[in-house]
């Protein structure tokens, strides 16, 4: 948006210049200790203590309502300017009334008030134009080219452009239609045509760019030809003839140049845009950390601007951003923020592409009802924007004002040509005149000609007697030229054959280096297949081990609960057992079958792992209900030990996770603390959340574990199982639990770590991702 204000001309008497010059003295002066709000008090009191309705008057009043509005004052600004309005008419000052109508637009328009301000603009363009003021009528036309742009309404936005072109033609104000050639530009990239908007910015950068001084004009032309770049397709791309790899590194260029500019220029409305199109740019190279800061930044330079249409904006770039960084909550956050700015002020563009956003978030979620209401008033506020009618009038207004540009460019071709036939005519009898003087000479050289040709023929015959000697000195040079022409060919011969050898070095140079550097790669091929054996061979080996270990577990631990249960069934068959020793049988046979139950529970889940297709069921849940469902279940084997379990994880603990293989991982681990905890000891278990992970800590005063075993299972390529241990009331393990827990934890991305001194307890922490 321009801002244009130009001071109003009058006369003044004597008397009234010597007054006006003391009260405007003395306002100054009092104006240095004063704050803002006491400098308008001030000068009310002036305006109310003038009673003469004159110029000076006239001055005081536009000094109020221009102080109201640095207060943002809108009630008082707009008193004081019909009273401005009203004043200029009386006393026949017209320029006053059409800088009060122009400034109060302007001052609406940056609160993006557009109603106002687009009444205001054309209230100032009809005293503008009675007063034949072209200036502040093409300046005026330009900044509702510019409301009309952000509105948008690209349609109005064209033709008010198009209306200040001819006047700036007129005037021959090159740096004002410059501004008319970004804003159409801007209106050409809004409607996604890269290459019109180019096109349109070379012009202006030919004007801004004269001197390659610094201005804000110039700021605003490399930050738009940046997102022309960024904006552009493969096909535009290819007219601009600009490589599509190569599009960033135009873009990033264009943006450093216009980077520099406004940071020399302090200009925060120019430093926004330009930071929010270099996130852009990082985030499509990957760099993340110089895109997400580019981003912050954008938002701290627009939040500083009274028109907030920019602050939405870069809300939205940020959005964007945590949206492909899936962090949905700070993106629905900064969009909500967005929207409510663009409600506030009536930006439709903003809350269509809100609306499409938030739905977007909502169907990533899962909630498609939500996702589908904003797609809703997506849909309503996009057909607001644009519709067909609109299009044909914007095809309409574009094709006039290439028109205009056009037939003003041949215009001026048409006067270079004129100038260029009058220089040709000038040239052409300069000819003409030095073709006459040749002839002079050539009459005079004819004469000078015959007497040259008499000493001519005298020097001929001179010549034809140094001739007969020449040809003798002729000869012998030929001779020794011969003679020195055989030597240079015994010469080349040599370096012939000199040059053949070396090159035949060379290239067996080459084949010696290459042939090393085959066998170099050759043998480093063979050390890395090696390795890759070594490790396939190892982990055989582990795996073999494991089968022994379970073949070993099963024919022997299988054999011994079975012979036990014919056992039983025999002195049941026999009768010959008394009602104690029948309880006290039972008792024992309960026990052995409950750890068979247990150690076939744990083979089969362990083979099950090993299978090909085996996958975990990942979903959301609360690890707190999982683990409390294992307790119960472990209770009565707790209470016959006199051991305290205390599950001092909080509900809504939440992980991503299979919930049968978080449940029998919790159970092996708690089983194992009970079987090695003593009689009256204590179970605690924990949690924390770390980062993106939910630590699980089971921890228990038993007797804890060799240093050498808790090396051996925090090894993550370690599978060996370990040795069946009897607890500490004599229990019984099958060695498999632990291999067991670890294989599922590494399937559902999350480890297990043990820490452990003998006689010092022991705690296993299990770590598992976080649901979000």
């Amino acid at each position: 948006m321009k801002s244009r204000f130009q001071t109003a001309g009058f006369h003044l008497s004597l008397k009234f210049l010597i007054f006006n010059s003391l009260m405007f003295f003395c306002i100054a002066v009092n104006a240095q200790v004063k704050t803002t709000q006491q400098k308008a008090d001030s000068l009310v009191s002036v305006y109310q203590n003038h009673t003469r309705d004159d110029s000076a008057k006239l001055v005081i009043v536009k000094q109020v309502y221009k102080q109201f509005m640095k207060l943002k004052n809108f009630d008082k600004s707009e008193v004081y300017v019909n009273k401005t309005i009203a004043l200029a008419n009386k006393i026949d000052q017209k320029k006053y009334a059409g800088d009060a109508y122009y400034n109060l637009g302007l001052f609406y328009h940056g609160f993006a008030n557009y109603i106002k301000a687009e009444g205001n603009y054309y209230k100032a363009i009809e005293v503008y134009t009675a007063m034949n003021n072209l200036d502040m009528v093409g300046g005026t036309y330009l900044n509702l080219g510019a409301l009309y742009n952000g509105i948008p309404d690209y349609a109005k936005a064209l033709e008010a452009n198009q209306k200040a072109i001819p006047i700036y033609l007129e005037l021959k104000s090159e740096g004002d239609l410059a501004s008319c050639y970004v804003n159409v530009a801007e209106i050409y990239q809004s409607l996604d045509q890269q290459v019109e908007a180019y096109n349109y910015l070379q012009k202006a950068l030919k004007v801004f760019g004269v001197g390659n001084q610094s201005n804000r004009g110039l700021a605003v032309v490399y930050n738009m030809l940046g997102s022309t770049f960024i904006q552009a397709s493969e096909t535009e791309l290819t007219k601009l003839g600009i490589a599509s790899n190569q599009k960033y590194n135009k873009a990033l260029e264009y943006l450093a140049k216009g980077l520099k500019v406004a940071e020399d220029l302090k200009d925060a409305s120019v430093l926004g845009p330009i930071y929010q199109d270099l996130g852009t740019v990082y985030e499509a190279s990957e760099n993340k950390d110089l895109a997400l800061i580019s981003y912050i930044k954008a938002i701290e330079y627009t939040n500083k601007q009274d028109d907030k249409s920019y602050y939405a904006m870069s809300l939205l770039a940020l959005s964007d951003f945590y949206t492909k960084e899936n962090e949905y909550e700070k993106a629905t956050s900064l969009l909500l923020e967005a929207l409510k700015i663009a409600q506030l002020n009536k930006l439709l563009e903003v809350q269509r592409n809100a609306y499409q956003k938030l739905s977007t978030i909502e169907e990533k979620q899962g909630n498609f009802n939500q996702s589908l209401v904003y797609y809703r008033l997506y849909i309503s506020f996009k057909d607001q924007i644009f519709n067909k009618e609109k299009e044909n009038e914007i095809t309409r207004r574009q094709l006039q004002l290439d028109f205009s540009i056009k037939e003003n460019d041949y215009q001026l071709k048409q006067k270079i040509t004129d100038v260029e036939l009058q220089r040709q005519v000038f040239l052409a009898r300069q000819q003409q005149q030095q073709l006459t003087l040749r002839k002079q000479e050539l009459a005079l050289s004819d004469k000078e000609k015959s007497l040259q040709r008499i000493t001519f023929l005298k020097r001929q015959s001179d010549l034809e007697n140094e001739k007969s000697v020449l040809d003798k000195q002729r000869l012998f040079a030929l001779l020794a030229k011969t003679e020195k022409e055989k030597e240079i060919d015994v010469q080349s011969n040599e370096l012939r054959v000199n040059k053949n050898v070396n090159t035949f070095l060379v290239v067996l140079a080459t084949i010696l280096f290459l042939s090393g550097a085959f066998v170099f790669y050759t043998q480093r091929k063979t050390a890395r297949l090696n390795r890759i054996v070594s490790e396939q061979k190892r982990e055989l080996e582990n795996l073999s081990k494991v089968k022994d270990t379970i073949f070993s577990v099963v024919s022997h631990d299988m054999r011994s609960p079975v012979n036990s249960l014919i056992s039983f069934i025999q002195l049941l068959e026999d009768g010959n057992i008394s009602q104690g020793e029948l309880t006290r049988y039972a008792g024992n046979l309960k026990n052995t079958l409950g750890y068979t139950s247990s150690m076939m529970e744990n083979l089969l889940n362990w083979a099950s792992s090993q299978m090909q297709g085996f996958e975990p069921i990942i979903e959301k849940f609360d690890i707190q209900l999982c683990i409390q469902e294992v307790l119960n279940s472990m209770l009565t084997i707790a209470n016959q030990k006199g051991i305290t379990i205390k599950n001092n994880i909080p509900s809504g603990t939440l992980c991503l996770a299979d919930m049968n293989m978080t449940s029998l991982i919790v159970r092996n681990l708690i089983s194992n603390a009970i079987k090695f905890t003593p009689n009256n000891g204590v179970i605690e278990l924990n949690s924390i959340k770390d980062g993106k992970k939910v630590k699980i800590s089971i921890m228990d005063n038993g007797i804890g574990m060799p240093t050498e075993q808790v090396v051996n299972f925090n090894t993550s390529t370690h599978l060996e199982t370990g040795k069946s241990t009897y607890g500490t009331n004599k229990e019984k393990g099958t060695g498999i639990g632990l291999v067991l827990c670890k294989t599922f934890t590494k399937m559902m991305n999350g480890s297990l770590q043990a820490n452990s001194k003998l006689n010092n307890g022991s705690v296993f922490t299990l770590s598992l991702p976080k649901a979000v």
